[in-house]
């Protein structure tokens, strides 16, 4: 199932990314196939991302920029760190 719960279904999104964007895609599961022997998708990347935002708790709320989204994403995973350094 996916490391999901239950009996959810996929559903297809699409984007538009720019060619940097797809090739640093691309590099992640290249390297993931070379190093490791695991097929790694651009949809299974972005997926796994979304669910990294969901489980640093990451809300829309005031959200106005990527640069907002990146101060959320840095402040969460700065908490979790020093979580594990107590």
């Amino acid at each position: 199932m996916d490391g999901r719960t239950g009996h959810e279904r996929n559903q297809r999104v699409v984007t538009f990314l720019n060619r940097d964007e797809v090739d640093f895609l691309d590099k992640l599961g290249k390297d993931a196939f070379f190093s490791a022997g695991s097929k790694v998708s651009r949809a299974k990347l972005i997926s796994w991302l979304v669910d990294m935002l969901k489980g640093l708790n990451i809300t829309g709320e005031n959200l106005r920029s990527e640069e907002d989204l990146e101060r959320r994403m840095v402040e969460a995973l700065k908490i979790i760190e020093e979580k594990k350094q107590e």
